[in-house]
């Protein structure tokens, strides 16, 4: 499609945007407090995770949706007022307005970037368009509709969230519900592909309200809900094609999607379990790891993968996921089990200057945040940021892996660990907790236990620490907090909590 009919429809689709922002400053499901920056433990965790913040353009609303590394070295930003920015060497150690160019503007709320043979691809509300520099001049001459299988209307909230291309060349795009509770208009609340041949394939239905897409280590594909309807809690899930992943909003469009036309739609039963549910229908992808509730954060945002090889510290093939309210990065390890993800997610960084929403990883290891308070508030005061966060090179004193065992789990860490510590009993605690599966807004946390931990057992090499448990529970998050443990060198845990999701056990041992 030319400039021209893909500008045209922009114009068309902007008729309704300056609505859709008057309601995000107004609307908000969720209040919260604005707090300091400097959350508890974040000098400590500066030692190990140093933040860099970007100076931005005098006068510019830079809401940061979403972040892309270029080939030729410079930094993509999309904002949320429909703009595109090239930052040129990004990683300076400080980072000026003077290098800050607008590459493009007159875009829908884009919350996705990838780049493909001298195209940008920016994922919007109503379709995916390329973008081209043509002349070299540094601002984009061609803008090129590749696929727009999805319908919006004036609705605030139906967002659109792009990911970055995976091993088939496919773009996957996240659609948000119509006002994160139904789905008034085609395939609100699906998960779509975009072939590289332009064709638009619906694929996954049962997303709520959407924060962020990304891949793996091994590419397969996740996104992030957010706690509402059908979903007690934030969620990182797997996207898995012809599945349902929870809320039963968008099953109505089940008829026009070729592939899924001859499956029976996913109907859960309200106030009930997710596992019970799951356990019901095989076609319910239950969440691969459950962020609980104002512990981990309450609006579960962008993901990336640390492909560095050690570059940012020694997490190498965890995901790091943001959240938009507490303005903070998480971190998850992930297995598969019985076929199934299930996983444990950990504090990370706290301390950035507003809502995080859109992160990216460059080839040095350095990880980029960007986002906004707009809408919901965030804990990092600015109404919007660009920052940076490179490893200093020192190793922080970690949980690194929370791993499930036949008896229990398998604790790795990034440090030998000081023996007589961990291999102290008394250093352990855990409950278990699960949330309501319903149509109601959210949950509380439901079906509490308290485990025993029967035995401890420290590896020759000290680096992890196996715990025999008495009472697991299937659908349940399983929180662990350890007591005062140190490394081997007299360092204390940076991190004392890990929150794993259990979907299936393993076999007992013979």
């Amino acid at each position: 499609m030319n400039q021209n009919c893909c500008l045209r429809n922009m114009r068309l689709l902007r008729m309704n945007c300056g609505l859709a922002f008057g309601l995000l400053m107004s609307v908000g499901l969720v209040s919260i407090p604005i707090a300091s920056a400097q959350e508890p433990g974040t000098i400590r965790e500066e030692s190990y995770y140093k933040i860099t913040t970007f100076e931005t353009p005098p006068g510019e609303v830079l809401e940061i949706g979403a972040i892309h590394w270029m080939s030729n070295g410079k930094l993509a930003v999309a904002t949320r007022r429909g703009e595109v920015w090239m930052i040129s060497d990004p990683l300076a150690p400080e980072v000026k307005a003077s290098q800050f160019v607008r590459f493009a503007h007159g875009l829908h709320e884009p919350l996705g970037l990838a780049e493909k043979e001298g195209w940008l691809y920016v994922t919007q509300r109503s379709d995916v368009t390329r973008l081209r520099d043509r002349d070299a001049d540094g601002a984009a001459d061609d803008f090129e509709i590749v696929a727009d299988g999805w319908e919006i209307n004036g609705d605030y909230h139906e967002y659109a969230f792009g990911s970055k291309f995976d091993r088939d060349g496919n773009l996957w795009v996240a659609l948000c519900l119509t006002g994160s509770f139904g789905s008034d208009v085609p395939f609100r609340g699906w998960a779509m592909r975009v072939t590289p041949d332009g064709k638009t394939i619906p694929t996954t239905y049962g997303l709520r309200s959407p924060g962020g897409v990304g891949f793996n280590a091994k590419g397969d594909v996740f996104y992030t809900d957010n706690q509402g309807p059908w979903n007690g809690t934030c969620g990182l899930k797997q996207l898995v094609p012809g599945k349902f992943v929870g809320h039963p909003g968008g099953n109505k469009w089940i008829k026009e999607a070729p592939s899924l036309q001859k499956i029976a739609p996913v109907q859960p039963l309200d106030n009930s379990r997710i596992a019970v549910e799951a356990s019901k229908h095989s076609d319910l992808i239950p969440p691969a790891v459950l962020f609980p509730y104002n512990k981990m954060g309450q609006s579960a945002s962008g993901i990336v993968c640390d492909t560095s090889r050690g570059k940012f510290g020694p997490f190498e093939g965890q995901l790091f996921v943001g959240d938009q309210t507490h303005s903070t990065l998480m971190r998850v390890s992930l297995e598969e089990v019985d076929g199934l993800y299930q996983g444990a997610c950990y504090p990370f960084r706290a301390g950035f200057g507003s809502g995080v929403v859109g992160v990216e990883m460059g080839p040095s290891g350095a990880v980029f945040v960007g986002g906004t308070n707009r809408g919901w508030g965030s804990r990092g005061p600015k109404d919007f940021a660009l920052e940076r966060v490179d490893w200093t090179g020192k190793t922080p004193f970690e949980i690194k892996a929370m791993r499930l065992t036949p008896t229990g789990f398998k604790l790795e860490f990034t440090e030998p660990v000081n023996v007589p510590s961990a291999g102290d009993e008394k250093n352990y605690t855990m409950e278990t907790y699960t949330y309501i599966y319903r149509e109601q807004y959210g949950s509380p946390e439901v079906d509490g236990t308290k485990p025993t931990i029967q035995a401890v057992r420290v590896s020759p090499d000290r680096m992890t620490v196996e715990l025999d448990i008495d009472g697991l529970q299937i659908g349940h998050v399983h929180e662990l907090r350890i007591g005062e443990m140190q490394s081997a060198a007299g360092n204390p845990l940076l991190h004392r909590e890990a929150y794993y999701t259990l979907n299936r056990r393993l076999p007992s041992r013979p």
